[in-house]
Formats: C-alpha cells, structure tokens, sequence
C-alpha cells in the first residue's frame, strides 16, 4: 500500500460523483410515483438507489443539530457558538438560553477518524445539567501545510488552552483515545496550579494501559514496528484539497479497520436497511441510515499525532511505566490531589477491555478515596458507553451526581 493510495481513492470518490448524486436525483423522482401495484417494484429499485447513493465516504462534518434540549417540561434554545479556535481545532461551545449557572464542562472528543459529531449523543444528554463545550477537531485534509505538524503534545497542549478558556475549574469528560491526554492535560495543570485546572476528571472506555486484557485492537497495534505502520499507512492528502502533501493516516483506512472487526454487523444491517426501504418502513430505515451517515463520515489524523499514540499509547505504555512526556517534561499523575476521578468502563467493550481505563485511578495516588469513583456497565460495548439507553439512564446520573458534588 503505496503513500499515493489516498490520491487514487480520492480520484475514485471524484469520478463516481455523477453515479451517486443520479442515483440519488432518481430516488427522490421515485418517491413522487403514486402508490399502486407498482409498489413493490418501485420499492425495490429505491432500495437499490439509496444503497448506490451511499457508496463512498464523505470527508466533511456532519451538522450537530443539537438546536434545543428539553429538560423537565421546558424546552431550551441551544446556539453552537466558537469559543475560541486554531488552525486544528475549535472550543465549541453549546450556549443555552436563559438558564441558570452551571457546571461548565469540556467534552473531549476522539481523533481517531470520526467527527466530533458522534459523541452528539452525549453532549445532548450533557446538557442537561452542564453548560458544555466540545473539542470539534478540524479535518487535517482542510488544513494547509504551512500550519505546521500536530503531535501529540500538540493535542495535550490544545486541551490545556481550551480549558482555560473555560475559567476556573471546569470539569473534563474524555472519551476513548483521548483519555491519556486528558490524564496527562490535568496531571499537568495540577502541578502547575493553573487557576482552571479541572475539578473533576471522567475517563470513559479509554486506553490508559492497554496490557491489561489486550484487544484486537490492541493486538494490532503491537504486532507490527513502528516503521511498518509508516510506510503501510501513511498517505499524502490528494491535491485536490486544501491541505494538499500533508502527511495522513487517511480516516478511510480507519473505517475500514472498524468495519472489518464486525464486517458481518455491518452487512446484516445495510441489506436490512435496503429490506426497509423497500417495504416502506420509513421508520426503521431511518434509523440504520441516520447512524452510517454519522460512521462514513471520514476525517483524517495528522501522520506525526497517529504515530507517536501507536508508539506511546498501545506499544510502549508510556503513562502507565510512568515515563510519558509532554514538551520534554514528566506526566505525573501522582501529583494530582483536589480533583474527582470518575471511569467508567463497559463489560462487552471490544476495543478498550475492562481494566484499561480502571488503570488511571491506580496511578492518581495523590486522590483521596473519597474522590475517586468507578463504574463497570454492565451490558454495554463500546459505543454503549457513551450512547444510547445505558448511557443516558445509568451512567449519566452517576456522572452527573459526581460532577455536582465536586463542584
């Protein structure tokens, strides 16, 4: 696999643009044809089209549409305003209208080749109870190369600014990836005494140290050198875009790894998908259609802030051995004391096992135990951790009532 590889899917994706938006032109005549003996052809062919206008990924971030949240009977504006940006990413900001003050929240979102955006779930549930940021990572794709490269010092750095831009002692709630830079982020703050270190800190199915029950995921990562995973996986970005020659591990790459691990999942639910349309169960497509909207959509990683996570985070553990760096400096976590710490893990989770996460509590020595808490949900995997039914009904509240009592 050649670096040149993304110039030619990219051509691809270029070159089918007339299949896809025909089929999707059709399918939107086809929707106007009246009801009537020709249903179930027309169903069949809708199917097929819609299957068609869905053949490749899309590179740009979906809308949030997170525009009101209801809470108890009262339904409240919600604005996405940028709070603050650089050339990599913004401080979203998530501003309701007319309520009273409350905790003020980052959510710090995974870049791991999918928007920001999927953590939409939570950031709604967030909103409840918090005024909540989110960290909406930029599409390296978009970013020209004379900003420079983007490491992962770079990412630690970033969640350090955007934090103090909250003001004093906000809250962190990391999800997955970024969990060891959010750990190293407030291990540094804290020795620092920065007026907005947070208060609490919420690790959620994250990869603190991944030798505990490794993953297949896991398992990847260490199977190869180093080396191997630059020369097999980094591509240039295609001239066509903005961030033309930058160096990738291109975000379709990724989606192809996560499919492949449930392949069989992924089928099922796309010939049900086309099973729906054709019956007319709008409904019930909908819903399988909403969600690979959201998992297609494709962003990139910087080549230099892919390579140093395989090589810290899943290949040489470096936080958990106590030899993380950040800026030619030592993380500590043990150095952390006035901060609550909340992880949660998930019991079915096939990509950070059960332990990984749990491992940040044994290396924050300087918590006391009243300050520490940790959930183990029973049931769910590892999006289930974050979204969906357990999320909202039983992790959330454990989460929320955490916060507020280490406000």
């Amino acid at each position: 696999m050649g670096p040149r590889l993304y110039q030619a899917v990219q051509n691809h994706v270029d070159l089918t643009v007339p299949l896809r938006t025909g089929a999707a032109s059709t399918l939107k005549s086809l929707q106007l044809v009246p009801q009537g003996a020709s249903d179930a052809l027309v169903g069949r062919l809708s199917a097929a089209l819609e299957l068609i206008s869905r053949s490749a990924p899309t590179f740009t971030r979906p809308a949030f549409g997170i525009d009101s949240i209801t809470v108890g009977d009262r339904e409240i504006a919600v604005t996405e305003e940028i709070a603050y940006a650089t050339p990599f990413g913004s401080l979203l900001h998530f501003r309701k209208e007319n309520v009273p003050e409350q905790p003020r929240v980052l959510l710090v979102a995974p870049l791991s080749g999918h928007f920001a955006t999927l953590l939409r779930a939570t950031a709604r549930t967030l909103l409840q109870d918090h005024d909540v940021y989110i960290t909406d990572w930029h599409n390296p794709r978009d970013i020209p190369l004379r900003e420079g490269r983007f490491g992962l010092d770079d990412y630690t750095e970033h969640l350090i600014d955007f934090l103090a831009k909250l003001g004093p002692r906000p809250h962190m709630v990391a999800i997955c990836q970024p969990s060891v830079s959010a750990l190293a982020a407030a291990a540094i703050m804290h020795e620092d005494n920065h007026p907005s270190r947070p208060a609490t800190l919420t690790l959620m199915a994250g990869p603190i140290d991944t030798r505990i029950q490794p993953t297949q995921v896991n398992a990847l990562a260490t199977s190869k050198p180093l080396a191997w995973f630059e020369r097999n996986l980094i591509n240039y970005v295609p001239v066509q875009c903005r961030g033309a020659y930058r160096k990738v591990y291109p975000g379709f790459l990724q989606l192809t790894a996560f499919v492949s691990m449930n392949l069989d999942r992924h089928v099922k639910q796309h010939l049900a998908l086309a099973d729906h349309i054709a019956k007319g169960e709008k409904d019930k497509a909908e819903t399988i259609a909403n969600f690979y909207d959201e998992y297609f959509a494709v962003m990139d990683l910087p080549a230099e802030f892919y390579l140093e996570t395989v090589r810290d985070v899943f290949q040489e553990h470096l936080l958990p051995q106590g030899r993380l760096m950040h800026r030619g400096r030592a993380v500590n976590p043990g150095a952390i004391s006035d901060m609550g710490l909340m992880t949660v893990e998930g019991e079915n989770d096939d990509i950070c096992s059960i332990g990984q996460t749990l491992a940040a509590q044994h290396l924050c020595t300087g918590i006391s135990d009243d300050r520490r808490v940790h959930h183990l949900q029973t049931g769910a995997g590892h999006f289930g951790v974050f979204s969906g039914k357990r999320w909202s009904n039983e992790i959330y509240p454990q989460l929320r009532d955490f916060v507020q009592v280490n406000s």
